[in-house]
């Protein structure tokens, strides 16, 4: 009898290794490029002015020389080594330091016809005997070409020209290091030369795009022949750490949920959701109008994570950390205390700072260097400023799936307008299909007094309550009352 097939998500079905590798160091990069550039063989990078290809062939080489003792030769046509080594430090490089140890060489080339004419043509073998003496010097397995379209602008002759291409790229492969070369987009073509035609192993382009008057940059692999990559269009940010990359495609549903719960902080809501609270590592949306109370539910989550010995980390799109401090204390929560222990993070800014990439990598980060047990978003709602509804869905679909594949609570808050009760159960985000536990803040006037009132609208995997209740936000701190008569529906 045979066995039974074993079910299994797409990205978990059996991979016939491929080309070897080598790893970048690029946070990101050889996450997509499953394991790194082409060993032994050269890449391209293109793309417009500004887009970082020159910092992505820089990082290549100073990561190759300091983390995976593979010392490099750094090749520029456009910058003196001053510029490079200056440019880079602001990234923590400490290239001046490689290169007085050997382990890294620069050769910056000023082109001029006559370094490259010979009787009768122009060829590119003086580039070859200086590179091949860079190389040997550090013992280099590492090669970078930054800016080869200047090179290329000396020889007149398009057929002359293809023909070093191609000695170029055999060259660079004879030697046995993995290289990166570097050029400019061209208008009908991804080079101005097009360089992808002889560079057929790995092609990388990048972007740099203004959307919303928001200025983003994004990353794909065009082409990658003999490995399996992402094909996305992936966002990359260029920060103090240097070059990263986010990927963007959802994890695979297959993450592992778990069975403990976390309180919410306010014990009535606890008896709603069954009894003990929001199940750890689910997706939490707490809707309503404004003034409902929407923040001061998320600080309870906050308070509650930390107080436990827990770490939360609360992203704000509206408030700043010291006004959230002076409004949450109005109601009873001490979060200096905890922002002092380091138990709480305070993030703010606004979502119009950067783009939605940005904003996602930036989140990345930060659960990285934070390692919170719950994150808090506040609202989600602002994100509809800086992009349209299906881009901030699939944002914050990725989020959604990032924070549950780490096992990490997270609760979001968002603004409904309008006074139509059916309104009330939508997101202007689209992500309520996704969320876990689902509640809803609304305000009801009664003889003059607005009234806070708070319903269940979904928890899955648990039993809870149909039954709205009053909510009660006061010096002392947050609870829930039953209704009172007058606000309570009519039985059908």
């Amino acid at each position: 009898m045979s066995e039974p097939q074993r079910m299994t998500q797409p990205d978990q079905e059996a991979f016939v290794a491929g080309i070897s590798k080598c790893p970048t160091g690029i946070r990101g990069l050889d996450e997509i490029t499953d394991g790194g550039l082409p060993l032994g063989r050269p890449t391209l990078v293109a793309g417009a002015a500004g887009c970082g290809k020159t910092l992505i062939a820089m990082e290549f080489i100073v990561r190759g020389a300091r983390d995976f003792d593979e010392p490099g030769v750094f090749m520029a046509f456009e910058e003196s080594a001053g510029e490079l080594i200056a440019n880079v430090t602001s990234l923590g490089f400490a290239l001046d330091t490689l290169i007085d140890q050997g382990r890294v060489a620069i050769d910056c080339v000023e082109i001029e016809r006559s370094e490259i004419e010979e009787t009768g043509d122009y060829d590119l073998e003086g580039l070859f005997v200086r590179l091949g003496s860079a190389i040997a010097e550090v013992g280099a397995r590492r090669v970078a070409l930054d800016g080869l379209d200047a090179l290329f602008a000396a020889i007149p002759s398009e057929a002359i020209l293809r023909g070093e291409l191609r000695r170029l790229f055999r060259w660079l492969k004879a030697q046995g290091v993995s290289a990166v070369i570097t050029a400019e987009r061209g208008e009908k073509t991804l080079t101005r030369h097009g360089l992808e035609e002889y560079v057929s192993d790995c092609v990388i382009f990048l972007d740099h795009r203004v959307s919303n008057q928001v200025a983003t940059r994004r990353l794909r692999i065009y082409k990658y022949r003999g490995s399996r990559h992402g094909t996305n269009e992936y966002p990359i940010l260029i920060d103090e750490q240097g070059f990263s990359v986010m990927p963007i495609s959802s994890v695979g549903l297959d993450h592992r949920v778990s069975r403990e719960r976390v309180s919410s902080g306010i014990a009535e809501l606890d008896e709603m959701l069954g009894g003990r609270g929001y199940y750890k590592g689910s997706s939490i949306l707490v809707s309503g109008t404004s003034g409902a109370g929407k923040t001061s539910l998320a600080i309870a989550l906050a308070d509650s994570i930390c107080r436990q010995g827990g770490r939360c980390l609360h992203w704000s799109s509206e408030e700043s950390p010291d006004q959230i401090l002076r409004n949450m204390a109005s109601i009873g929560f001490d979060l200096a205390t905890h922002l002092q222990s380091g138990r709480l993070h305070c993030h703010a800014v606004r979502p119009t700072l950067y783009g939605l990439e940005n904003h996602l990598v930036r989140l990345h980060k930060l659960v990285g260097s934070v390692r919170p047990d719950a994150v808090i978003l506040d609202p989600i709602t602002s994100f509809t400023a800086i992009g349209e509804p299906l881009e901030v869905r699939i944002m914050l679909t990725r989020i959604i799936d990032f924070l549950k594949g780490a096992e990490i609570t997270a609760l979001f808050t968002g603004l409904t307008q309008g006074t139509d009760p059916t309104a009330w159960e939508r997101t202007d985000e689209g992500v309520s299909s996704l969320i876990d536990t689902w509640l809803l803040l609304r305000m009801a006037n009664v003889k003059g007094t607005r009234r806070r009132l708070i319903d269940v609208l979904k928890s899955r995997g648990m039993a809870h309550s149909h039954q709205a209740r009053e909510l009660l936000i006061e010096d002392s701190g947050i609870s829930l009352i039953d209704l009172p008569s007058n606000l309570r529906e009519p039985a059908a």
